[in-house]
């Protein structure tokens, strides 16, 4: 895409022209939504159930106070299944958390709740008072999200899907180093695994992050960016973390679902290599 096609597209978001139609928007409340990370491997035989677990969330319901994000790890890969959504920025965030968490230890399935660690996530009655805990304090970070669709992915060459994003964000006063992280994740792959711990296994994955953006300072109000988000089959949905850098702590979350978004000349996406 030129510059001059993502100019256009930010300018409407920022309401300096009429856009064909109303960008998707999403605000946060006034409580603390749960971030909940899963890190988790295809090439790890006990990801599955935890996988499914993810799935079964009752995510996008008013009652249900918190974003499911699956971020997928590759220090399995060697096991001799290459994980097809894994990124070394995924490593690397679930080693800092260990680390915040004094524990040191990565492994897969790994569950965190606003970064700290939840071992007993299978457990309905102790996830649930995770939830609740996090949704009992006051946000500290207002956000909100603006998004547009500015061009889409061939279904011949996999190009990706660019997505014009603005944020305007805001952290209280007691957060030392405010950090804002992007991401955008998909719904609905199944990859049939050919290799490794699970092989011949048919797995389906939901809330996998493909896009991971940022950090992003809150010098520049409002933060205009573009994402290249991978073309894919699935409902994406765009998600915006407000962070702590120096204490780890998830100051507030936000996910806005892109499925209703402009998509201007869109045309289906074609699916990842490897995975229906």
């Amino acid at each position: 895409m030129t510059s001059l096609h993502l100019s256009v597209a930010l300018v409407a978001l920022s309401g300096g022209v009429a856009a064909a139609a109303a960008p998707c928007r999403a605000v946060s409340p006034a409580y603390t939504v749960a971030l909940v990370e899963l890190y988790t491997s295809q090439g790890c035989s006990s990801c599955p159930p935890a996988d499914h677990w993810l799935s079964q969330l009752p995510a996008g319901q008013a009652q249900f106070r918190a974003v499911p994000l699956a971020l997928h790890i590759g220090y399995w890969d060697y096991i001799g299944w290459k994980d097809p959504f894994a990124r070394k920025e995924f490593n690397d965030r679930q080693s800092l958390l260990a680390e915040r968490n004094r524990s040191g230890n990565v492994y897969t399935p790994e569950v965190f709740v606003g970064a700290n660690e939840l071992a007993d996530w299978s457990h309905p009655g102790r996830f649930a008072a995770a939830l609740a805990a996090v949704n009992g304090r006051a946000a500290l970070a207002n956000i909100e999200l603006q998004a547009q669709w500015v061009a889409a992915g061939s279904e011949h060459d996999g190009a990706p899907q660019r997505l014009a994003v603005q944020a305007r964000w805001s952290a209280d006063a007691s957060a030392h180093d405010p950090q804002l992280l992007l991401a955008v994740k998909r719904n609905g792959y199944v990859t049939e695994v050919r290799a490794g711990e699970n092989r011949g296994e048919t797995l389906r994955n939901d809330h996998v992050v493909r896009v991971w953006g940022g950090p992003f300072g809150p010098a520049q109000q409002p933060l205009m960016t573009e994402l290249a988000v991978p073309a894919a089959r699935g409902d994406a949905t765009l998600v915006a973390i407000a962070q702590d850098a120096r204490s780890g702590a998830v100051l507030q979350a936000l996910e806005l679902p892109l499925a209703a978004c402009e998509a201007g000349a869109l045309t289906p996406a074609a699916p990842e290599r490897g995975v229906k």
